[in-house]
């Protein structure tokens, strides 16, 4: 199993940042792709930003509109992490953040493991 713990949520005032961060553990041969999504009380999960494996597309990035310019994703390959620093955040950020990473851990086998989730709350 892959196992993924997240860190860094919690209460912050507009404009203000934080920093997410995810880890995974567990029997990994590759990595494609890692991002975080967010779900609103009352709405659907939403893809918030996704990192692509620099073997195969580069380390490519893409991020959902809403974000673009405040929030960039990043990972470090050696330690099987992603994280996520977010700038001048607004009330309509706040969510539960999940992480999400898919690859390979195994020749046969590959995985899609999430995150439990963490609080970003926004407000004043």
């Amino acid at each position: 199993q892959v196992q993924l713990v997240e860190s860094g949520g919690g209460l912050v005032q507009p404009g203000g940042s934080l920093r997410l961060s995810c880890a995974a553990s567990g029997s990994i041969v590759s990595i494609y792709a890692m991002g975080w999504y967010r779900q609103a009380p009352g709405k659907q999960r939403e893809l918030v930003a996704v990192i692509n494996s620099v073997i195969t597309s580069g380390g490519s990035t893409n991020y959902a509109d809403s974000v673009k310019g405040r929030f960039t994703i990043s990972r470090e390959n050696a330690k099987n992490t992603v994280s996520l620093q977010m700038n001048d955040l607004k009330p309509e950020d706040t969510a539960v953040y999940y992480c999400n990473i898919r690859g390979r851990k195994s020749l046969l086998t590959n995985f899609d493991s999430w995150g439990q989730g963490t609080q970003v709350t926004v407000s004043s």
